[in-house]
């Protein structure tokens, strides 16, 4: 089964693209040659293979978000260009 002329005009307006005469031929021709493709995966036995909800594992690939000690207060304003009542002094970041 192939996809008609209007199927893709229609298409071409949803994704709000002009297409030419040729354009529409080769479009038309490559449409269908998708729905085969998925007509033949439509025709794989499935029946031995149990539904799923979701494709992957549901671990997290995050690190837990635990409070950790660093690297020692002192040693880090050591390293700062400059200080202020303790604090890394930095550059205003938003006016006003």
């Amino acid at each position: 089964m192939s996809i008609s002329r209007e199927e893709v005009l229609h298409i071409a307006a949803l994704c709000r693209i002009g297409v030419t005469e040729d354009e529409l031929e080769a479009l038309q021709e490559k449409l269908s040659q998708v729905l085969d493709l998925f007509r033949t995966l439509d025709e794989v036995d499935t029946s031995q293979i149990p539904p799923t909800e979701h494709s992957g594992s549901l671990e997290s690939v995050m690190r837990s978000d635990e409070a950790a000690d660093s690297a020692p207060r002192e040693s880090v304003l050591a390293n700062a260009p400059a200080i202020e009542n303790d604090l890394i002094r930095v550059k205003a970041v938003l006016e006003g």
